[in-house]
């Protein structure tokens, strides 16, 4: 870090958070909201873009605050980080035209079930992701069936489309871009086929630029503090989160437990059609870094939801009896001690998410039940690690970060399943990643 005050942004599945960074890397305030999703039957999330407006200012509101409280200096430069696949339809004024669908939304399921065999055949090799609801490209298909239009329209990531909130211009990132199911990851240009299958031209998706790109100033419309601040975006934020110490080592495991868990390696060119296909089968992606010219490999678990999920079951919904929990699972054995089948938890597959919990025994508490999540989610982590380990060199160690990572119970599970595990430090890995990121938008320190 060098040259003034830079401030990273992280919308996260389930917070959004600001941190203030100083020229050492000291984090100077951090300001988190919870990400203000409108909920709706059988698992439908979505954010509508005025809430994601009214949640920006809030969130630049009370980092300022707390900044204030410690320091007069204000902030030079913004990037933005934050979930991939979720993002915004804008018409030629800049309209969002339909809220946000969440990553997790389950709408799209039909549509893509009935794109044409040529595009269900060939979307993995192209993208480099599973064909699934998930996919932009699902919830673009959920939204023409339903009438819209989406010829002349432009799509925006969520990390993006918050940049524009802040008084940026519109910009695509590679990494946001690989995330949608528009993307061909040999060409880097948009599938003319899913595109035409969309009834979608070519303004669709701006050209890509570089993560860190300057995309303007923070508008007035923002404290004075940060307005006038540099912005960019900094990239998807499981990405984003594994540069926040500089460049991830070959052979490396970057785990990042949010909402989301993600396996990721970092490879110097595309593994080629025919390896994205096979690792789509087995729910991995292959796609484009925020570092320029590398790409990633990543392989995710919906760990975090069920964890979030099981603690809600049993009323726990704060710091302290989330520490509580920690102790009594750390209390017992890693396999726990109910008898052999007496508890069974299914959900973790990145295609499913719905925690299932079945009890044939007495004694399944909060305890028991949350240990049973993290040997599933384990099991889970051997499969891919297995499908990872058939296309590239294994992996001889891995780091832990993310929410979830400063249970020990956490911890001690995934020792069990990955090699010479290290533990981050850092609370807000993609946050302080962001923050690096916007560092660069400023100008070099005089010697």
């Amino acid at each position: 870090m060098s040259g003034g005050l830079v401030a990273g942004i992280d919308l996260g599945s389930t917070t959004v958070k600001m941190l203030v960074v100083g020229e050492d890397g000291t984090e100077l305030a951090l300001e988190q909201i919870p990400t203000p999703w409108r909920h709706g039957p059988d698992g439908t999330t979505d954010l509508p873009a005025d809430r994601l407006h009214a949640a920006l200012h809030r969130l630049v509101d009370g980092a300022v605050e707390r900044l204030a409280a410690v320091t007069e200096r204000r902030i030079d430069a913004v990037a933005v980080s934050g979930m991939g696949e979720s993002g915004v339809l804008l018409d030629r004024t800049g309209r969002a035209v339909a809220p946000a669908f969440a990553w997790f939304d389950p709408r799209g399921g039909e549509q893509i079930a009935a794109f044409p065999a040529e595009i269900r055949t060939e979307f993995a090799g192209r993208t480099g992701l599973p064909l699934g609801a998930q996919t932009s490209a699902a919830k673009l298909a959920y939204l023409r069936d339903g009438g819209q239009r989406l010829a002349g329209l432009r799509w925006l990531n969520l990390p993006e489309f918050a940049a524009t909130v802040l008084g940026g211009r519109p910009s695509l990132e590679a990494s946001l871009a690989s995330r949608t199911g528009l993307l061909d990851q040999d060409t880097g240009e948009p599938w003319p086929a899913m595109l035409a299958e969309l009834g979608a031209d070519d303004s669709l998706l701006a050209p890509i630029e570089p993560a860190g790109t300057d995309l303007g100033a923070v508008s007035g419309d923002f404290p004075a503090t940060v307005a006038g601040a540099r912005i960019a975006v900094a990239g998807h934020d499981h990405l984003v989160a594994a540069e926040a110490d500089g460049p991830i080592r070959p052979g490396n495991y970057h785990v990042s437990m949010g909402t989301a868990e993600v396996l990721l390696r970092v490879i110097d060119e595309p593994l080629g059609y025919e390896a994205r296909t096979r690792l789509a089968g087995r729910l991995i992606n292959e796609v484009r870094h925020v570092a320029d010219g590398k790409h990633v490999l990543v392989a995710g678990v919906k760990t975090g939801l069920l964890l979030r999920r099981a603690m809600q079951t049993f009323g726990i919904t704060d710091r302290a009896g989330r520490d509580r929990l920690d102790e009594a699972v750390m209390a017992l054995p890693y396999e726990g001690e109910l008898p052999a089948g007496g508890l069974e938890v299914s959900g973790a597959r990145n295609d499913d998410g719905d925690l299932a919990v079945t009890v044939r025994t007495d004694g399944a508490g909060p305890a028991e039940v949350f240990g049973a999540v993290l040997r599933h989610s384990n099991d889970e982590i051997r499969t891919l690690v297995a499908a990872l380990d058939r296309e590239v060199p294994p992996a001889t160690s891995a780091t832990l970060t993310g929410g979830w990572a400063g249970m020990r119970s956490v911890q001690r599970a995934r020792a069990e399943v990955l090699p010479q595990l290290a533990v981050s430090g850092r609370a807000q890995e993609t946050a302080f990643g962001a923050a690096r990121v916007a560092a660069g938008l400023l100008p070099a320190p005089a010697h």
